[in-house]
């Protein structure tokens, strides 16, 4: 019999327990994961992208997962390099007979495969670059206004972000879309509901768990392997906090704070893409996320089979 659906699609705010309900669902369909994430493409960017890779061992089964530990940091990996990443390990994964599982909170990635956009592979402009060289965020993001905004810019938070999306913008003016194959995905997409209070505080948790496992060690890695701050401070939240404090622009309270009140907003900022995601017709199944996983699992298969 023809599956129903072409992929299922996990998704919600950080914190929410999206990675290990993929698993287990994984583990009960026999089905291999495809990160949506768009930090954890970075290899030694482990802690500061909440990789928890533990979490893709259920019963003693380790889980096949795609998209992780697939660039080097320093790199700007995009939205285009990801739908065509996407496609490779989708078509790959469809020709074993297995069902894809995408999981993660990136919402441009995964409204673009959800969405099936035909995105383009947008050059640096060098000129526009010099252009802009000097401004400050204020200013670059009045640019921006200027345009049609066609990418989130919700998340720019420094001059080099800010840099990046009107240069995207620019190219996208000045060139007419082409139209790129990709394939019609009949998707279930399922989202972990977790409530504000509960986010808040897992947040905070996992911030200081995280911290006490060596998060700052891992930026000093980074740093002493010769990647400039600066391209840290790209990456934002935590990379961008920890890395202020270790070259000493910030105190430990400080970077502590304003991380997690960043952190805060991020996961507000996830909650708004996916509740306009709903607005722009796509049906998100939403399920309590502290529900026993058992029952998470049952959940999702029953909207698998109706």
């Amino acid at each position: 019999m023809k599956e129903k659906y072409d992929l299922i699609a996990i998704l919600g705010p950080t914190a929410s327990g999206k990675t290990p309900f993929a698993a287990h669902l994984a583990a009960a369909l026999d089905a291999e994961i495809i990160s949506a994430d768009s930090r954890q493409v970075y290899r030694g960017m482990d802690l500061g992208t909440g990789k928890d890779l533990v979490d893709y061992v259920v019963q003693g089964r380790p889980i096949p997962y795609h998209l992780i530990d697939i660039c080097d940091p320093g790199y700007k990996y995009n939205v285009f390099e990801y739908q065509r990443d996407f496609l490779r390990v989708y078509e790959d994964i469809r020709s074993r007979e297995k069902l894809p599982i995408m999981c993660g909170g990136t919402g441009l990635y995964l409204e673009a495969i959800l969405g099936g956009y035909r995105l383009l592979d947008v050059p640096q402009n060098p000129a526009l670059r010099a252009s802009l060289e000097g401004k400050s965020l204020e200013e670059l993001t009045e640019i921006l206004k200027g345009y049609k905004k066609l990418h989130n810019t919700t998340d720019v938070d420094t001059a080099k972000r800010a840099i990046r999306a009107i240069e995207i913008e620019e190219y996208y003016l000045q060139t007419p879309p082409e139209v790129r194959s990709f394939p019609e995905l009949h998707s279930l997409i399922i989202g972990t509901d977790i409530s504000r209070e509960l986010r808040r505080e897992k947040i905070t948790r996992r911030l200081k768990q995280r911290l006490e496992e060596g998060m700052l060690d891992e930026i000093r890695r980074l740093l002493d392997s010769g990647i400039p701050a600066d391209d840290l401070i790209y990456y934002g939240l935590e990379y961008k906090y920890l890395t202020l404090h270790v070259i000493g622009k910030l105190s430990y309270e400080e970077m502590f704070s304003q991380l997690e009140i960043a952190i805060h907003q991020f996961a507000k900022r996830q909650m708004t893409w996916f509740r306009g995601m709903e607005r722009r017709g796509f049906t998100i199944h939403w399920i309590d996320a502290t529900l026993p996983m058992e029952e998470k699992v049952a959940k999702a298969i029953t909207l698998l089979e109706t």
